[in-house]
């Protein structure tokens, strides 16, 4: 079986892995789709993010749909043939968080493609991957492409959870990278009045107004939210999708007082306007992976709640490897850029 290893940065190589038979709760899955994510993109631009660094070689990827191929024992509510989005979240279910249920949190987590513990936790970018039973979402009425935005749609719904009731808020986005992208339609579906998205790059900026932001604004121009920031600010909630400090400085003046930051983007430390946040009185709002909301990204989109397909800009061969993850570093044209194994 082959499958896409990061030895270094820039250094991507398909190479020969063993397939593993499943046993008791387990299926195996033929993988047919897997999207390029953006801490993917670091482990192959810059070889890690901050302190967490490859120190091995790493099969990449955890956003995947397939179809089932086999089924181990006590496996009764899957069955062959049937098409699965497979979630990459592998708690414990055993340390304090998990018996907390916070099993985001868990001490012991195997999130495919992390590079966190050592020995690293091993990707899902192969042509087979056996997975546990209860990491599959039945996803027959889906495309495969679809199914495979499934990890990714549930990073933009637990941030939705933490940002509280959305029903009648304005909400300001910043970044519009595919969880940006997904976090405007997220909020759309939990009855935010009003969406703003902002960004530094045109194509982007384009797709947040095709999928129902009400502006998109290009965050490169001198004041590009002055207009939000009179009479101490008109956002009620702030998603923050770059990681990036000047980004959430520039947007804390937007905020009215009371008003809610949620932080999804990872881009290493930060340094915080505190002064400003406090004198607001603003909750800042961590955002980290999911758990159960990748059942519900399925259901959402199976029922037609969110429309993904948007977002899916490119799928190339799982043998273009190398040139997949090059473009995918290209915003000017390139959103959720999926690799085909079949």
């Amino acid at each position: 079986m082959r499958a896409i290893v990061a030895h270094a940065a820039k250094d991507l190589r398909i190479e020969e892995r063993p397939v593993r038979d499943p046993g008791a709760g387990e299926v195996q899955v033929k993988i047919e789709r897997g999207g390029i994510c953006g801490s993917d993109l670091h482990y192959f631009n810059h070889g890690g993010f901050g302190t967490v660094k490859l120190r091995e070689p790493m099969i990449l990827g955890h956003e995947i749909a397939g179809r089932i191929i086999a089924t181990g024992a006590d496996v009764d509510h899957l069955q062959v043939g049937q098409q699965v989005a497979v979630s990459p979240s592998r708690p414990c279910r055993q340390c304090r968080y998990c018996l907390e249920g916070k099993p985001n949190h868990c001490m012991n987590m195997r999130f495919y493609g992390s590079a966190m513990p050592y020995p690293h936790i091993q990707g899902a970018f192969r042509e087979q991957l056996t997975v546990d039973a209860a990491q599959c979402a039945v996803a027959d009425a889906l495309s495969m492409a679809e199914a495979a935005m499934a990890e990714p749609l549930a990073v933009a719904i637990h941030a939705t959870a933490q940002a509280g009731n959305l029903v009648g808020k304005r909400v300001l986005v910043t970044g519009c990278g595919p969880i940006g992208l997904l976090c405007v339609l997220v909020a759309r579906s939990a009855g935010a009045v009003e969406v703003i998205a902002t960004d530094i790059a045109d194509f982007p900026l384009q797709t947040a107004e095709a999928i129902g932001a009400n502006r998109a604004v290009n965050a490169g121009h001198e004041d590009a939210l002055s207009d939000w920031c009179q009479e101490k600010g008109y956002f009620d909630v702030l998603f923050e999708c770059t990681g990036v400090a000047a980004a959430l400085a520039g947007a804390i003046a937007a905020l009215r007082p009371r008003g809610t930051i949620v932080q999804l983007g990872l881009g290493g430390d930060m340094t915080l306007p505190v002064q400003q946040m406090t004198a607001k009185e603003l909750q800042l709002r961590g955002s980290f992976r999911f758990h159960e909301e990748f059942f519900t990204g399925v259901e959402w989109m199976r029922n037609g709640q969110v429309d993904v397909k948007p977002l899916i800009t490119h799928t190339m061969p799982m043998t273009d490897a190398t040139e997949a993850f090059t473009l995918a570093a290209d915003r000017s044209q390139a959103l959720k850029i999926q690799l085909a194994f079949d």
